[in-house]
């Protein structure tokens, strides 16, 4: 039964069916290529069968295509050989994130000391075939009860740094950034988005998520949440089968990443927006009817709620992963001082680009209320309180939520364009957009032959073959190597993460674990080298010998200006003192007379 709103305007009822060369053919789908179904074809375009979920005003498709566009798309091996505009944007994404800058675009992933100690945590997993129960690397709590609950991202981190170095971890986290990018584009034009308009928002979304961009598991969230909603976005227009790889989806992002739960939050969301929906309708819908509309939706989401929230239950700590997280996320102590975890400061050009997507969502909650798509506004609401209340959050509004920003944008462009010329320049613009809008729909060999070229090659990419020196004190620790080995050192946490890396068998203070290390250490740390009043009792009660800290940080002042203290090094940003008499300078002199 139709809405009034349908009845009124039959025009507006189903784009695809004022063009039958655009519309899905009955459920028999085009032969896709391996690639482009890992890709896309969980996300690809159905018959609208919600009522007001289609968007209005979009810019209409070609009629027809030629008969030797046609034979093409219809020849498997030349879609497989050809590239799409898809497959030209993913080298594109590659080329311009990664590849333009010189050494300092692959190294920019390594920006963050946390990959070090994934690295290291996998490898643990590699050699004793199990997921550590306790803490691996500090003096400051050993043996303490830890989660490592992103125990399979590290377990591939291991085996890429084995097989490729710090080129294999950062070629992967590449290829899945790039990835994450294209799916939001696809996501975008097979929802009907005009293509110049999904290509501007993709750009825009892609500078906002960049923020986040680092080889850290995380990454994995911002690709398995395009798919999820993408899957999501199908099912809303056309209810399949497909939707519920959803759970054994959660069951694998469980073990990657803890970023799984916002999929159970998207799905409750949908759920309780379902209902209201129904209820919405309940005016102008037979009994029978309306009960169809609230069992096949509300119960549909419902259960795969249920179902998603089962399946993450299957990961070495139970339901204890779950609590951990959210404590993790819900810590004052941890949103306090870690800067990812607090609101968005809007200044940089990242967030100025966050700022306008997040305008454009904002005012599309009211056409979406105007149109009773309940599901829909409420993600934008949920998805836009998140990333106001913490910048890590940004790259996940930008992967929820872009296809319905390229919607609303795409309904504002025909409503500008629609009436003009097709010899006018908005008119030709829309031929072109219209004209290339299919090569986003499909996926060649292209990608794959050219993430394997990255990964033979060599020289002449610059392949980091250790961490960003302008971001860690590479030069002063390969140079005091043997003496920090031995030395019960104070240093930064992400300094330490790098030495963890260079050295499993270094014991730290505190490193990027901070949810491991919470208030009770990390205070202490915060205290010694912020140079609070009680600095020489932290000193003291942990023995420290050495100290590698930033030149412009309170304690390097303090150890200046302190007699039983010395300078071994300094180069202008970072400086490394040792304690007069220490035991560590003794040994080191005595180990290097015997040589």
């Amino acid at each position: 039964m139709k809405s009034s709103s349908e009845r009124r305007n039959p025009e507006q009822r189903n784009p695809e069916q004022r063009n039958p060369d655009l519309a899905p053919t009955g459920g028999q789908a085009t032969p896709l290529s391996a690639l482009q179904q890992a890709l896309g074809s969980t996300i690809e375009p159905a018959i609208e069968t919600v009522p007001g979920l289609s968007p209005k005003g979009l810019s209409k498709k070609p009629k027809r295509a030629s008969q030797q566009t046609e034979r093409f798309t219809n020849n498997r091996w030349a879609r497989l050989a050809f590239p799409s505009m898809t497959d030209l944007l993913f080298v594109a994404s590659m080329a311009w994130m990664f590849m333009s800058s010189g050494k300092r675009g692959w190294q920019s992933l390594l920006a963050d000391g946390d990959v070090g100690w994934h690295i290291r945590v996998g490898e643990y997993i590699w050699q004793h075939a199990q997921v550590p129960q306790h803490d691996l690397f500090s003096f400051s709590k050993p043996g303490a009860a830890w989660f490592a609950w992103e125990w399979l991202a590290d377990l591939i981190d291991a085996g890429l740094h084995h097989a490729g170095g710090l080129k294999g971890i950062v070629l992967a986290a590449g290829v899945i950034i790039a990835l994450f990018g294209i799916t939001v584009l696809r996501r975008m034009v097979l929802a009907g988005a005009h293509s110049f308009v999904a290509l501007l928002v993709m750009l825009l979304g892609t500078g906002a998520a960049s923020i986040h961009f680092l080889a850290r598991p995380h990454i994995y969230t911002l690709l398995f949440l395009s798919l999820s909603m993408g899957i999501l976005e199908a099912d809303r227009r056309q209810q399949t089968l497909r939707v519920w790889w959803l759970i054994p989806l959660t069951l694998l992002w469980t073990n990657l990443h803890g970023g799984f739960l916002v999929l159970i939050l998207a799905l409750g969301v949908a759920a309780v927006g379902a209902l209201v929906e129904a209820l919405l309708r309940l005016d102008k819908l037979s009994a029978f009817d309306w009960n169809d509309l609230l069992w096949t939706r509300t119960k549909r989401y419902t259960l795969l709620t249920l179902g998603c929230a089962a399946v993450s239950l299957a990961n070495p700590y139970g339901w204890g992963l779950h609590k951990h997280v959210v404590e993790y996320l819900r810590s004052d102590w941890i949103r306090n001082i870690v800067q990812e975890f607090q609101s968005p400061s809007f200044r940089g050009e990242s967030m100025m680009q966050f700022e306008g997507l997040l305008f454009v969502a904002l005012i599309a909650v009211g056409t979406l209320l105007r149109r009773r798509q309940i599901v829909e506004a409420l993600w934008i609401l949920t998805f836009s309180y998140l990333s106001l209340s913490s910048a890590r959050h940004v790259p996940v509004f930008v992967a929820a939520v872009s296809p319905l920003i390229a919607l609303e944008l795409s309904a504002c462009w025909q409503q500008i364009s629609g009436a003009v010329s097709k010899k006018s320049i908005l008119g030709i613009l829309n031929q072109v957009a219209a004209d290339i809008e299919p090569g986003f729909r499909r996926s060649s060999l292209v990608p794959v032959l050219f993430v394997a070229a990255l990964a033979v090659i060599g020289s002449p990419t610059p392949w980091p073959k250790d961490f960003p020196s302008e971001v860690f004190p590479t030069e002063m620790v390969h140079a005091h190597e043997a003496q920090i080995l031995q030395a019960r050192l104070l240093t930064t946490d992400q300094w330490a993460d790098y030495l963890i890396y260079l050295h499993p068998e270094q014991k730290v203070f505190v490193d990027g674990r901070s949810d491991f290390y919470g208030p009770e250490i990390g205070n202490q740390f915060l205290h010694v080298i912020n140079g609070a009043p009680d600095w020489p009792q932290v000193m003291q009660k942990f023995e420290f010998n050495l100290a590698l800290v930033p030149v412009d940080c309170a304690l390097s002042q303090l150890l200046k200006q302190t007699a039983e203290w010395k300078v071994l090094a300094d180069d202008g940003k970072r400086i490394l003192f040792e304690k007069k008499g220490s035991k560590v300078a003794a040994e080191v002199v005595l180990k290097a007379k015997a040589i």
